[in-house]
């Protein structure tokens, strides 16, 4: 979701002012999403590398963060959304970290679409995570290496996002060509849609593009048409 401080730039804002306006599309974003029967999203809200940011605005972030759940917490719980939050929480303030759970709590038994939000998430930790992870498992009992799907199988179970299925399509806004470190593994055979539209410009017909575009898409996975077979 980029391009919340070149929108406030462009207006003479400060950058939080952006971070603000990009609530309304995050808010938009998800209500077209549960009208369209999307069954997963998942938000890049705070990435690894944010880290690196001014201090003064990590802690309007996250003040922003926790004002936005707070705040939407109910409407979503209503609407059946059920939340889960991605990355490295441990260094996040022990406030953060209860709300989180309290809200995953909560909304544990929602089902017509599960939001999830990746808060201090970077696809190169989530890899080494359930490297580490399956490396811990499997200390005391080797795990057989010639059956890739069940090596693989055992490694994603490790992964953030274990149990869900790859991503199928990866929006990008604000003209940024690249993955920027988020769910590597599991973008593998993601359908990439770049969009030159700052994020709090993101509306449900932005929305509606990129889903009309993936839908034109020829996913072959590697695979080539029946037509083509024989040639």
């Amino acid at each position: 979701m980029d391009g919340n401080g070149r929108w406030a730039r462009a207006r003479h804002l400060p950058r939080t002012v952006g971070h603000q306006r990009g609530r309304r599309a995050v808010r938009a974003t998800i209500r077209a999403a549960m009208r369209r029967g999307v069954p997963l999203l998942t938000l890049f809200a705070f990435s690894s590398e944010n880290w690196k940011r001014p201090a003064d605005e990590v802690d309007a972030l996250m003040k922003l963060f926790i004002n936005a759940l707070e705040k939407e917490l109910d409407e979503l719980d209503e609407n059946g959304v059920r939340l889960a939050f991605i990355g490295e929480r441990a260094r996040l303030d022990a406030t953060v970290r209860e709300l989180m759970a309290s809200a995953e709590r909560r909304t544990a038994g929602n089902d017509r679409l599960q939001l999830q939000i990746a808060v201090s998430y970077g696809g190169q930790w989530d890899i080494l995570q359930a490297a580490r992870r399956l490396a811990e498992r499997h200390a005391d009992f080797p795990l057989s290496l010639d059956d890739p799907e069940t090596l693989q199988s055992a490694f994603e179970s490790g992964l953030a996002t274990a149990g869900q299925p790859p991503v199928d399509l990866f929006i990008r806004t604000g003209g940024e060509r690249r993955l920027s470190n988020f769910l590597l593994w599991q973008a593998a055979y993601a359908e990439l849609y770049f969009t030159d539209v700052l994020w709090p410009l993101f509306d449900e017909t932005e929305f509606d593009r990129a889903l009309t575009w993936f839908a034109a898409r020829d996913r072959r996975f590697g695979r080539i048409d029946a037509s083509e077979a024989g040639q």
